[in-house]
């Protein structure tokens, strides 16, 4: 897998690179992107909603919307598992 990163500002105002897992569309129609902190010992997943045009992201708090980016993220992962196994 090819690591995307980005730079982010934490709520302490500090700059943090982190990897993006990946970015998708949502069934409603908002775009997504999931993040891990390659500082994070637990490896937490991190998903936000972003606007393509400003560039604003924001933390996913949507019980709906947080149950599809697991279900996009447990797709994902066992899809780069049996690829790993081919």
């Amino acid at each position: 897998m090819q690591e995307n990163k980005m730079t982010i500002i934490d709520d302490d105002g500090v700059e943090r690179e982190v990897e993006i897992i990946l970015t998708f569309d949502g069934t409603d129609n908002n775009h997504y992107v999931l993040f891990r902190d390659p500082q994070d010992p637990e490896g937490s997943v991190y998903p936000y909603q972003y606007d393509e045009e400003s560039g604003e992201m924001n933390v996913v708090t949507d019980p709906e919307a947080l149950e599809m980016c697991e279900e996009v993220l447990g797709a994902f992962m066992d899809e780069e598992e049996d690829d790993e196994k081919a």
